[in-house]
């Protein structure tokens, strides 16, 4: 199948790079880091030369090294230390001005951020993936629900001390990053773009651009690639490079998923294995994966490789385990829904009762798609899922804290990134052609016109403002 489509990425086929069916990733062992990068004939009017047109997809195999790592289970420490034997980058990419590009979902810092942050969120095209004839509905939609659904979260959010802490956490793994990397001779500048809330992905863009950066690598802190998370983000940057000269001609590598690494996948061993020590019979505990959900469609309809990554995610941490003598039992489950559609099943909320009821006794919740603590951790996880779990019958409560700043996970993040930089290449996108242009502002003007119908009628009307509330909530 061809995968770009007149220079532009379809996202609909990123299984083919980065997914099970791609066969991309291999075990632990002989894990592989894919790199989705493009080039075309270009000039850059400072620095950067002609280079030829092609598409290239490059699998770097990541060399293993014995790693004797200190393990820190809180995701608010900020690793100092990292492996003496270290990877070192060549003297000609050490003199280029390198930046790394951490990408992130953002999250409301006070409570009176929430319902623009939600509607920031609803506003996305790739996480309410409305029909082409109905996308005039996608900001009135998206002003309707963070409408109804901001008391709610706000209560959530008070619930863990009035806000998100994830802009901290990721500044504090931007800083471990550059440490590590500085560690292995490679000195760059980190930038951290959120996609819903401050630093908006558009000003990490303005200073990179300010700090003439000359190589640029962007890592998404989604450990698995999602069209929502990871896919949502790189289509920011596409839009940015089709816009602006100079990211036109700025070699950039895309580290799409990195699920499969062996720092990942063993720096969460560690923490399973840890909190598993707690426990007074640690055999007998259930380790229960628990992973951000997405609408079903998502994978059925746009060919979303999460699931398929996620499921080889947790394999592969399993066999680490096992490869440690540890063989509790394990299952997957997936939370966080919203609305009345079907999303990947099984359903985490519904697990949980269901363990309860078969004798489940103690679990050891792992939030897999996480590397950082926020809302759903903290409070779906920890004071939602175990209230539900100690009345569904489950006595002992356990859970694995997200990764954070934690030295082999860090230094294995600045290894993805030297292993990215030879594979920059320049972004390809789609410029708009004149008809395009000239349907602007049709369309600007008809979304303004029947989405102010649309809220204005739902508005006035008690019985479908009801009907809305309830789906959503």
């Amino acid at each position: 199948m061809e995968c770009v489509r007149s220079g532009v990425l379809d996202l609909r086929c990123s299984a083919h790079f980065s997914g099970k069916k791609g066969g991309s990733t291999t075990s632990c062992g002989r894990s592989s880091s894919t790199y989705l990068v493009f080039s075309t004939k270009y000039h850059h009017n400072s620095q950067l030369a002609a280079r030829r047109s092609s598409c290239l997809v490059h699998r770097s195999s990541v060399p293993k090294q014995q790693q004797n790592f200190s393990v820190r289970s809180s995701s608010a420490d900020v690793c100092t230390t990292f492996d003496e034997n270290v990877k070192g980058v060549s003297s000609h990419a050490a003199e280029e001005k390198i930046g790394v590009l951490l990408l992130n979902l953002g999250g409301p810092e006070r409570l009176d951020d929430v319902q623009p942050f939600l509607f920031n969120l609803f506003a996305d095209p790739d996480i309410i993936r409305l029909p082409r004839l109905f996308r005039f509905l996608q900001r009135p939609l998206a002003k309707l629900i963070s409408t109804f659904r901001a008391p709610k979260s706000k209560e959530g959010y008070a619930s863990i001390g009035g806000g998100s802490p994830l802009r901290k956490i990721t500044d504090e793994q931007a800083n471990a990053l550059k440490l590590a990397l500085k560690k292995k001779n490679l000195h760059a500048d980190i930038y951290v773009g959120m996609r819903y809330w401050y630093p908006f992905t558009e000003e990490a863009i303005d200073q990179i651009k300010k700090d003439m950066i000359m190589k640029l690598v962007v890592l998404p802190l989604y450990p698995q690639y999602s069209i929502s998370t990871s896919g949502s983000s790189i289509r920011v940057l596409q839009n940015i490079v089709r816009e602006d000269s100079y990211f036109a001609g700025l070699p950039i590598s895309i580290i799409e998923s990195w699920y499969q690494r062996d720092g990942y996948v063993k720096s969460m061993a560690d923490l399973i294995e840890k909190e598993l020590s707690v426990f007074y019979n640690p055999e007998e505990v259930m380790i229960f994966f628990s992973a951000h959900g997405v609408p079903l469609t998502y994978v059925k309809d746009a060919g979303d490789p999460y699931r398929d990554q996620m499921e080889d995610c947790i394999a592969l941490i399993m066999g680490e385990l096992r490869s440690r003598g540890i063989l509790n039992r394990h299952t997957l489950a997936y939370q966080s829904r919203v609305g009345p559609v079907q999303w990947l099943k099984p359903y985490t909320d519904e697990v949980l009762v269901e363990l309860g009821q078969k004798g489940v006794k103690s679990l050891l919740v792992v939030p897999v798609s996480f590397v950082s603590e926020h809302i759903e951790t903290l409070e779906e996880i920890d004071m939602e899922y175990k209230e539900l779990a100690l009345e569904s019958g489950i006595e002992n409560w356990g859970r694995v804290p997200a990764l954070g700043c934690t030295s082999s996970f860090i230094s294995d993040l600045a290894d993805a990134v030297i292993e990215a930089l030879p594979s920059a290449s320049v972004m390809v996108t789609r410029k708009a052609n004149d008809d395009d242009s000239d349907m602007d502002l049709i369309h600007y003007l008809s979304k303004m016109f029947f989405g102010s119908v649309l809220a204005f009628v739902l508005l006035l009307s008690p019985r479908l403002i009801s009907a809305f509330r309830n789906t959503l909530l």
